[in-house]
């Protein structure tokens, strides 16, 4: 199998110089359980550190064309595939926003939204038939529900304080740790500010957009805690819901599953909340969990991802450089955590799950490696293989 690997360059402080191919097990093996194997940059570009492919239309092959976040020169750029292993750029490279850190392509090919970072932007950009992006149109701005006036938005009118208590109390003293800790005094924010009168302030950081059924989009702002719900019109995108989750959690990144629940893992208090629409249609909090024992302060959390069953769910989390293994109970609105297991790499910024194997993306020891995944209990096991790979940051299925 083949992906394309996205990573740093040294503008970024990686040693990448471009995205590259990986290859994994033999080319005609549905699973990626082979050896592993860098085989070089297919694109020279400045810090890709998020590809995404066009998902294919009456002019474009699915996969032909690629855009890649360039964080630091601010931009997505498109390139069109021109052999087995080279690509070349589609059109000039667009302006989207400080440390643009994530692309997703409109399920139809019509559009793409870049995340940012470093600014909070959400970017709406058009795809013409060549999918070559354009006319990017900024997304009104997030409001943070916990800012200086102090009405924070409840997500779906929920007391966390008070749901956080009752939760403790009915566990009871042996599960009583596995609770999120909502009614703390003091929230877990860690990228917070003051500015010259003293008023702390906080920055919003859009990370992640995801294509919802039925044409809603949703994107997450790990600095205001808050997940917003998004219709496209013909101005651009329009606001629908913001949902607030736990002041300091950090929303990151996010998976909708058959069920019609959305995960969503948190950067800064390592937790995974489900959310739900209800009978009106509003998205509301309906669960949540810490990612397991043995998280550590000063974790991050990265990439979430889903088994192909949908039983399991694994997250990433940077620091300790583990793995957590959860398990997708009742309807989907429960989530309850397996196993934290060793990565096997240094910072792992990303995975991929492929059949029985857990590809992970060690951005700080430079190299994948792949782990076997037990289909009974869905933990992952020690590394099977392993290979050098410069500043990796994404791995994108080549199909």
């Amino acid at each position: 199998m083949k992906f394309w690997l996205g990573g740093y360059t040294a503008d970024m402080g990686g040693d990448a110089s471009g995205f590259g191919m990986l290859l994994a097990g033999a080319a005609d093996d549905g699973s990626a359980g082979g050896a592993l194997a860098f085989a070089g940059e297919v694109a020279t570009t400045d810090s890709p550190s998020w590809l995404a492919p066009h998902p294919g239309s009456s002019t474009v092959a699915p996969g032909d064309v690629v855009y890649a976040a360039l964080e630091a020169r601010q931009q997505v750029q498109a390139f069109r595939r021109t052999g087995e292993a080279t690509f070349t750029p589609l059109g000039a490279p667009v302006a989207a926003g400080e440390a643009v850190c994530h692309v997703a392509v409109s399920p139809d090919g019509r559009f793409l939204i870049a995340s940012c970072w470093g600014d909070g932007r959400v970017v709406r950009m058009s795809l013409d038939a060549a999918g070559r992006p354009s006319s990017p149109v900024i997304a009104p701005a997030a409001t943070d529900p916990y800012g200086p006036d102090g009405a924070a938005e409840r997500a779906g009118d929920i007391d966390l304080a008070a749901a956080a208590r009752a939760l403790r109390q009915a566990a009871g003293e042996e599960y009583a740790h596995l609770v999120p800790d909502h009614d703390r005094e003091e929230p877990a924010a860690t990228d917070v500010g003051e500015d010259a009168a003293g008023t702390v302030s906080r920055p919003s950081r859009a990370h992640e957009a995801a294509f919802l059924p039925g044409g809603l989009i949703a994107t997450t702002d790990l600095g205001y805690d808050v997940v917003r719900f998004w219709r496209d019109g013909a101005s651009g995108l329009r606001q629908v819901q913001q949902v607030a989750l736990a002041q300091g959690s950090g929303p990151r990144h996010m998976v909708w599953h058959p069920s019609g629940h959305l995960y969503v893992v948190t950067e800064y208090s390592c937790e995974l909340f489900v959310l739900a629409p209800a009978a009106d249609g509003t998205w509301i909090l309906v669960g949540g969990t810490p990612l397991g024992v043995g998280t550590l302060p000063g974790d991050s959390a990265a990439e979430l991802a889903a088994s192909r069953d949908g039983e399991f769910l694994y997250a990433g989390v940077r620091g300790s450089n583990t793995v957590a293994t959860l398990r997708v109970r009742g309807a989907g609105e429960y989530v309850e955590p397996v196993a934290l297991v060793d990565a096997g790499v240094d910072w792992p910024r990303h995975h991929a799950v492929v059949r029985d194997i857990l590809l992970v993306a060690g951005q700080l020891s430079n190299e994948v490696a792949s782990l076997t995944l037990d289909l009974r209990t869905g933990v992952p096991g020690r590394v099977r293989h392993r290979t050098d790979a410069p500043s990796p940051t994404c791995l994108l299925p080549v199909r």
